[in-house]
């Protein structure tokens, strides 16, 4: 039985500061991006918080949130 990590907690009296989340990417058809993996392209499609379909010229590839390697240009 494994279990699974709980995020830590901040504690206020701490002098360090508290872990900040990076903002989630967002991306919109048309939106022209760029891959670490698969160069440049363009969003055909997106599904909220879940995918986006983006053309590359060679392929189409589906690009899982939170889209890591990928920026917008």
């Amino acid at each position: 039985m494994t279990k699974s990590a709980a995020p830590k907690r901040h504690l206020p009296t701490s002098p360090f500061k508290a872990a900040v989340a990076p903002a989630p990417k967002h991306f919109a058809a048309g939106d022209q991006v760029t891959h670490d993996v698969y160069g440049l392209g363009r969003v055909i499609s997106v599904e909220d918080g879940i995918a986006a379909l983006v053309d590359f010229g060679s392929s189409q590839m589906r690009i899982l949130s939170p889209y890591a390697k990928m920026t917008k240009l």
